[in-house]
């Protein structure tokens, strides 16, 4: 059977007809030519030039290792993800956990700093979070500080809107904060069971739903800067609307378990525990946004 190793498939390579490697075969000389002989019958490196050195000896002053202690090194367990520096779930948790808290304490302080009507200050921080975010997407090497501004702005942001409907709606905040962490546990546990498999297809039908639904929003903001209403924020064609894309930020935290999952097998660094920290605030934002947007839309005018 040929070896579709290149290497190995070569012609007279670990063959039974070339012998090993060509060894071990009858030379036959070219008519007229010298008797082929073997050059390496006096190999001079057939003994061991290093049986004298003084490296193959045992240093002096320290006793050879007893069979117990050979005994005792082999059974030692082998270093794990931390002693090697490898990313563990426990870096992702915390690094998550880290993330989330510096976005609510800026939305803290914005909730608390800023006055009712912030829209002006809640825009340009949550432009500046897109550009950062963007940044830190298209970047190859992981910048925490980088990870962590961009959570502090777009907390910022998120606390800033959050006082403006929590003023119309009161207990709103409240109310989507707690609808956002039932999606991520009902995810979570989905996506552990077994229940939610990523799958290529699953990736590909998820993502073009997810491009459709972006192109639609942004159309329907263009529209309503030039004074036209397409609904797709309110009645009941805002409710399906929010619907979707609620589903859109559950498809993404899949894709989020996903990723870490394959990235501790495939023994990423514990660096890139900062990426997935990134990817899974990114899909809480969108979830408790369109959370938000929805349960506006259902308590409508009380």
């Amino acid at each position: 059977m040929r070896s579709s190793n290149p290497v190995f498939s070569r012609e007279g390579s670990f063959s039974r007809e070339s012998g090993y490697a060509g060894f071990g075969t009858t030379q036959t000389p070219p008519a007229g030519g010298p008797t082929a002989t073997n050059p390496y019958g006096n190999n001079p490196y057939g003994n061991n030039p290093y049986a004298n050195s003084p490296y193959a000896q045992q240093p002096q002053g320290q006793a050879p290792l007893t069979d117990e202690q050979l005994v005792e090194m082999y059974n030692a367990p082998s270093a794990g993800p931390l002693a090697t520096g490898r990313m563990t779930l426990d870096d992702v948790v915390a690094r998550t956990a880290m993330t989330l808290l510096t976005l609510v304490a800026a939305g803290g302080l914005a909730w608390f700093a800023l006055p009712e009507r912030n829209f002006g200050l809640a825009g340009g921080a949550s432009l500046i979070a897109f550009v950062v975010g963007m940044v830190i997407s298209f970047k190859r090497s992981v910048s925490p500080p980088l990870i962590l501004l961009y959570a502090g702005l777009q907390g910022f942001a998120l606390g800033a809107i959050t006082k403006v409907f929590n003023t119309i709606w009161p207990g709103i905040a409240l109310q989507a904060v707690l609808g956002t962490a039932a999606v991520f546990a009902a995810m979570l546990i989905a996506y552990k069971t077994g229940r939610i498999r990523v799958t290529p297809r699953y990736t590909r039908i998820g993502i073009a739903i997810a491009m459709g639904f972006v192109l639609l929003m942004l159309i329907n903001m263009v529209a309503s800067l030039f004074g036209a209403d397409m609904g797709l924020r309110s009645g009941p064609l805002g409710i399906v609307v929010g619907l979707v894309g609620i589903g859109l930020g559950a498809f993404f935290l899949s894709l989020d378990f996903a990723a870490v999952e394959e990235a501790i097998a495939h023994g990423a660094p514990q660096k890139e525990s900062w990426r997935a920290a990134f990817g899974l605030t990114l899909s809480l934002v969108w979830i408790y946004v369109e959370m938000l947007r929805l349960i506006a839309i259902l308590r409508g005018d009380d």
